[in-house]
């Protein structure tokens, strides 16, 4: 395997599955306030448009509607077969897109543009194209392949049709959900999708033009076995996607209704999680797939390889990306902004975002300013789940800091990690092992000001396994 494939330590991951955070921001979406207005989010803004440079953006725009529930899903969507919805939620989204783009100058570039949900392709592709084109009326989109144009679909309902009108709106990569292609798995988790859907998805993307095609896939589902789940793979590495993410899934039925129909009693005992995982890891490194980061892994010809070789992977509430350094523009329901030092986060539901739009108004609910510990701490818990590694010099001379008397706290928790091989610590700095590039968010952890306790955090987070 090559050496970028982490080192599977069952005893180690058992020992260190915690709940923690995913890190796609810090601070943590928790930590945001209601006291983060609408005038916050003005200012901040009107404060970014005073860089020299003027400072590149990225936008993500929330569709929350599903035609069918996915009983695994913990995503703010909503389940509905009214079409006509999908045509409201334009209308009001095409305001706050014009009130945002009031925002900031027009000569900064928008250089990353992605569709999540729900399930985006609930808009016919028409529906998404023309709002890529309003998005374009008030922003200045990159030139060609210059813009990541990206867009999250589910197969059932997107036919080759569909993707070539995408194409030619300019969508150049597509993320699709697979989860698992064993019949049973996808019975009890209300997720009938055939393999040859899949595959016919995957080559109209790549006849169109797209330059990259992810697939998701979940271990830890209902009625999943180590065999069915060869067999998952097997057809996913045959169909060999540019970049591939193996999630964990969380079952927390108190927290999200649907998981209350999966059966306690079908889901993989520990052991049998820890090997799926095991398994996956395996197969791709075999492959040839480059390990990322916590659960994404691509080829090293994929763009997302490059900028980490080249030091250049970011991350953020769309996961990893090229993107670096630019200010990201949250538009729909539940959708957040990190704009300059600050968050901002628009309502989970649907009734108060529609009622801020209606009323002319930014649809604030809530966020934070960052202070100076924010900005650095975010900038080291960056480092550390972009690269695996941190060189303190370099840190304290960004920030003007002793980097091992600022963090003398977080350096001696590090030496537990250490101790137990998941982190090589010198006096220059420290890295994540093999072994430790697995468990990322622990070692994050112990840079977080705002967990209750060191190395610690609460049920509000998923586990880190």
């Amino acid at each position: 395997m090559p050496p970028t494939t982490p080192l599977f330590d069952p005893e180690l991951l058992r020992r260190y599955d915690l709940p923690g955070p995913r890190y796609t921001s810090y601070p943590t979406a928790p930590q945001f306030s209601s006291s983060f207005r609408e005038a916050d989010l003005r200012e901040v803004a009107s404060i970014t448009n005073g860089d020299p440079i003027p400072r590149p953006m990225s936008i993500y725009v929330h569709v929350p509607f599903c035609t069918s529930p996915c009983f695994y899903c913990g995503c703010n969507r909503i389940i509905t077969r009214d079409t006509a919805r999908g045509e409201a939620y334009l209308t009001r989204l095409y305001r706050e897109i014009g009130m945002m783009a009031t925002l900031f100058d027009r000569d900064r570039e928008v250089v990353q543009l992605h569709f999540g949900g729900g399930t985006p392709n609930f808009l016919s592709p028409d529906q998404l194209a023309e709002t890529v084109d309003v998005i374009a009326r008030h922003f200045q989109l990159a030139r060609g392949q210059q813009l990541d144009c990206s867009i999250e679909l589910d197969p059932r309902f997107v036919s080759p049709q569909d993707i070539a009108v995408l194409a030619r709106a300019g969508f150049n990569r597509a993320s699709l959900g697979v989860q698992d292609f064993d019949p049973a798995v996808q019975e009890a988790v209300n997720r009938i999708q055939s393999v040859a859907q899949t595959l016919a998805v995957i080559e109209a993307c790549r006849s169109n033009g797209m330059r990259s095609v992810n697939v998701d896939l979940i271990y830890g589902l209902p009625r999943q076995s180590l065999a069915g789940f060869d067999r998952t793979l097997d057809i996913a590495l045959e169909a060999r996607p540019d970049r591939f993410a193996i999630y964990s899934y969380a079952h927390l039925p108190s927290l999200f209704r649907p998981q209350r129909q999966i059966r306690e009693e079908d889901l993989p005992t520990p052991e049998v999680k820890l090997a799926l995982l095991q398994r996956a890891i395996e197969r791709l490194g075999e492959a040839g797939y480059v390990y990322i980061g916590m659960d994404h892994f691509a080829l090293p010809t994929d763009e997302l390889a490059i900028a980490q070789a080249n030091g250049g992977l970011h991350r953020n509430f769309m996961g990893y990306t090229t993107c670096a350094d630019s200010d990201l523009i949250g538009l729909g329901v539940s959708a957040i902004s990190h704009i300059g030092a600050s968050f901002s986060q628009n309502p989970r539901d649907l009734q108060s975002w529609e009622q801020a739009i209606d009323e002319g108004r930014l649809p604030v609910w809530r966020g934070m300013r960052m202070d100076e510990d924010d900005v650095l701490r975010a900038d080291v818990i960056q480092q550390l789940m972009c690269h695996g590694e941190l060189d303190f010099d370099q840190v304290g001379e960004r920030h003007v800091i002793d980097f091992r008397a600022y963090f003398a706290d977080a350096v001696q928790r590090m030496g537990a990690l250490a101790d137990d091989g998941l982190v090589e610590v010198s006096a220059a700095g420290m890295r994540a092992t093999s072994r430790g590039k697995l468990l990322l968010r622990i070692i994050a952890m112990c840079f977080d000001r705002y967990l209750p306790a060191p190395g610690t955090a609460t049920t509000q987070f998923s586990r880190t396994v």
